[in-house]
């Protein structure tokens, strides 16, 4: 028989414990470690506010607008003052809008709380942030002018909002019941969320480990020691598939990058311009792994070059992302991106004609496929399944003359 005594006992610290509420962060900075920095941000005192409190789901509007008052302009300029001398994005921007919120109130505690940090710093920061509740769930969506693929979106006052954290519940269905707006406060900036990135971050060279690339190339053997962070990984790891204009834009980072162009570079330089293309198309084809995205995730999933460094298998897209990278990168030419139904590839204005080229938009390209064949295709060569299918350009590049 269990005691009245210590039945009360136990009725006592389910009420004291401190997991009912989130305790007053009382500092005067907080300090957030973000991939190698650490950030100190002005922090007075967060609101106590009892986790167990159903109205955090139910009526999140009042909830929002207690945490609002908590973190003052300097708060939000030293984060944005930190964007701008990073020069990050907003996706990496929104990683550090994650990791202050984690901070302030950690998402094993009450991750509806967590969400409304995150929504009320994307605000305070000049983004138009809502959420989104139906029962216990909770979608925080931000407005955004760009397309983006397999995550929820609505249309709002004429303008699109989309998800962010539509992965934390693996899947939901929507047919089930509707959704109601939660929490709405016009930002005053108004700025579009990008998903374009144009730099990741400077990351600590400690933090970065050797990648072999080994092929072969006209009976001759190749090895390059490529540097890679495993961080890349986690950056991309909820972003979603974008147009392919975003995906080619996507660049290495900076230590990665120099073990690996300088290099080639080096390796080429005594080829001519097409003899140099081939190899670089040669070393895309072999250097990796295939695998087609259905078998490894399920779904489509467009890697980054380092992703595709980083990761033991790539498929089509991939691939044509990191030779057109390279091509960009060391001899800067001319460059459309091929989309068939059912394949990607990638065709280059050279210096010198070809046979075979494509015409597009007054100018001659040839085809260069960067994904492995059964029959080694030249440069100009089409795959002939794909001789009689119709394409779109999908990226159009056109170097800077200087």
């Amino acid at each position: 028989m269990i005691s009245r005594t210590t039945i009360l006992t136990c009725l006592l610290l389910v009420i004291l414990s401190p997991v009912f509420s989130q305790d007053t962060i009382d500092k005067s900075n907080l300090s957030i470690h973000f991939y190698g920095d650490t950030i100190l941000l002005p922090f007075s005192a967060s609101p106590k506010i009892n986790l167990a409190d159903p109205s955090i789901i139910t009526a999140p509007q009042h909830t929002y607008d207690l945490i609002s008052t908590s973190l003052v302009d300097p708060f939000i300029q030293k984060m944005w003052a930190y964007k701008k001398e990073k020069q990050l994005d907003d996706w990496l921007y929104y990683q550090l809008v994650r990791a202050v919120a984690e901070e302030i109130c950690p998402k094993k505690s009450s991750y509806h709380l967590y969400t409304l940090y995150k929504c009320m710093l994307l605000n305070k920061s000049g983004y138009n942030a809502i959420t989104r509740t139906r029962k216990d769930t909770m979608l925080l969506y931000v407005q955004s002018n760009e397309l983006v693929y397999d995550i929820p979106f609505i249309n709002l006052n004429g303008n699109q909002y989309n998800c962010l954290n539509y992965h934390d519940y693996g899947s939901i269905n929507f047919i089930e019941g509707e959704f109601n707006i939660a929490t709405y406060v016009k930002s005053i900036s108004n700025i579009p969320f990008s998903y374009k990135i144009n730099s990741l971050p400077n990351f600590n060279p400690s933090d970065y480990t050797v990648k072999k690339l080994n092929f072969e190339y006209h009976q001759k053997d190749y090895e390059f020691k490529v540097m890679v962070n495993q961080a890349v990984k986690k950056i991309f790891t909820n972003y979603p598939t974008v147009e392919y204009t975003m995906q080619f834009s996507v660049p290495l980072s900076n230590y990665t990058y120099q073990s690996l162009i300088p290099v080639l570079k080096k390796t080429v330089a005594n080829m001519s311009q097409q003899k140099g293309v081939d190899y670089l198309m040669h070393l895309t084809r072999s250097a990796f792994a295939f695998e087609k995205d259905a078998a490894l995730y399920g779904k489509e999933k467009r890697l980054s070059p380092e992703q595709t460094l980083l990761f033991d298998y790539s498929d089509c897209e991939d691939r044509a992302a990191f030779f057109f990278y390279l091509v960009k990168e060391i001899y800067n030419l001319p460059m459309i991106v091929l989309s068939y139904p059912e394949h990607i590839s990638v065709a280059i204005q050279f210096s010198k004609p070809l046979a075979n080229p494509l015409h597009y938009n007054g100018n001659d390209y040839w085809v260069c496929e960067p994904t492995p064949q059964h029959k080694d295709l030249k440069i100009g060569r089409v795959l002939p399944s794909l001789k009689k299918q119709s394409y779109e350009v999908v990226v159009e590049y056109n170097p800077i003359k200087k």
